[in-house]
């Protein structure tokens, strides 16, 4: 019988991230290598990569990446999408079929753009236009699931260990300025290829490792602002609570932090009067977004990605720097296999994010 200090049970799943701050492409194949020297966090049952400016030939167009059981879902879907944009490009994701990634979907990818007859009738801004379409296919249409829908992006995830997902999907041939990784171990859910991370709306993607404690309160907050959690993971959750916060309600990603990792009340009463009114504005309107629980995550979004621990920092998260690149990782060995000779190396406090952004996005109002 095995007993204590002889078996390594590792503390939940392992994320990892990197971006060039100049926009240099980054191949996919160093996020594989990252990831899998974490390969113990995760036990084969999901895996997932996020790759930004990877589709240079269609910048302008909404690249949705669908999950379909068989094509019965995927004619349904396709008569919808018809009717609703304009599609430029469709084919199925080219993969690399391998033994080891099994119960494998119908995978495509189209480019569209919203019908502007449409979009005017809809009385909607184009990016709620979209988020209200992908919500109603994976709400209403059974056996088909958009998992990634933003622009100059995609999301990559399947069952099965990360590295291998990455082979599958043929990663080494993508190469974008910022990149994502996640290997999963589920807790509460059970492993299957839409819930694996990533998860995504618009050009917003989590990879998150950790146990939401308030994920019914958070929940059944975020489906009042028009949200579906049909997936019943609290990583999907998170996503929809980014979009809400950022895109709907107009925060920073300083503020939006302040509200999932909301400092302490004994905290705020040590700030500055200014500090102080915000923090205490932030918790009381948005106090059922607080995510408590152990928590770290990696938010991608256009420009950029940040990295945020929960406020007690019950999950791992560590930061290297090399010339104009940034790096996030659960653990330091998933840096160094990629840059050994960092320029600095360093490990966040818990609630404080680390937001780095393309040089070329410093005065975006995403960042206050």
């Amino acid at each position: 019988m095995l007993r204590e200090g002889e078996i390594m049970i590792p503390s939940g799943c392992a994320i990892s991230g990197v971006i060039s701050k100049s926009g240099k492409n980054i191949n996919g194949s160093e996020m594989i290598k990252s990831i899998a020297t974490m390969h113990d966090r995760s036990n084969g049952l999901g895996g997932g990569f996020a790759g930004y400016g990877i589709y240079p030939q269609y910048p302008d167009l909404y690249a949705f990446h669908v999950f379909y059981d068989g094509n019965k879902a995927r004619e349904e879907c396709e008569r919808f999408l018809d009717k609703h944009f304009d599609i430029i490009n469709l084919s199925k994701i080219p993969v690399r079929k391998s033994d080891k990634i099994v119960a494998e979907p119908l995978i495509w990818r189209y480019f569209v753009e919203p019908l502007k007859t449409k979009l005017k009738d809809s009385k909607l801004d184009e990016k709620e236009f979209v988020s209200q379409c992908v919500i109603h296919i994976n709400s209403n249409i059974e056996g088909a699931y958009v998992f990634s829908c933003g622009k100059n992006m995609g999301i990559f995830k399947a069952l099965g260990y990360p590295e291998e997902v990455g082979e599958y999907f043929r990663l080494d041939e993508y190469e974008g300025y910022a990149w994502t990784a996640h290997g999963r171990y589920p807790t509460n859910t059970p492993g299957w290829w839409g819930g694996a991370h990533p998860f995504g709306m618009l050009d917003y993607s989590i990879v998150h490792n950790g146990e939401i404690s308030s994920y019914d309160a958070n929940r059944r907050n975020i489906e009042m602002y028009g949200y579906k959690c049909n997936l019943q993971t609290d990583t999907e959750v998170i996503t929809y609570i980014i979009d809400f916060l950022l895109r709907k309600q107009g925060l920073s990603l300083e503020e939006a932090a302040k509200v999932i990792a909301a400092p302490f009340w004994s905290t705020i009463e040590g700030m500055s009067a200014e500090e102080r009114e915000q923090a205490e504005y932030l918790r009381a309107a948005y106090s059922n977004l607080l995510i408590t629980g152990p928590f770290s995550i990696i938010l991608g979004f256009e420009g950029g990605l940040m990295a945020l621990n929960d406020r007690l920092k019950l999950r791992s998260m560590v930061i290297g720097e090399k010339d104009d690149r940034v790096y996030m990782a659960s653990e330091e060995c998933a840096i160094r296999i990629i840059e050994p000779n960092l320029d600095k190396i360093w490990s966040p406090n818990g609630g404080q994010p680390v937001i780095v952004t393309l040089d070329s996005y410093k005065d975006k109002i995403f960042i206050k």
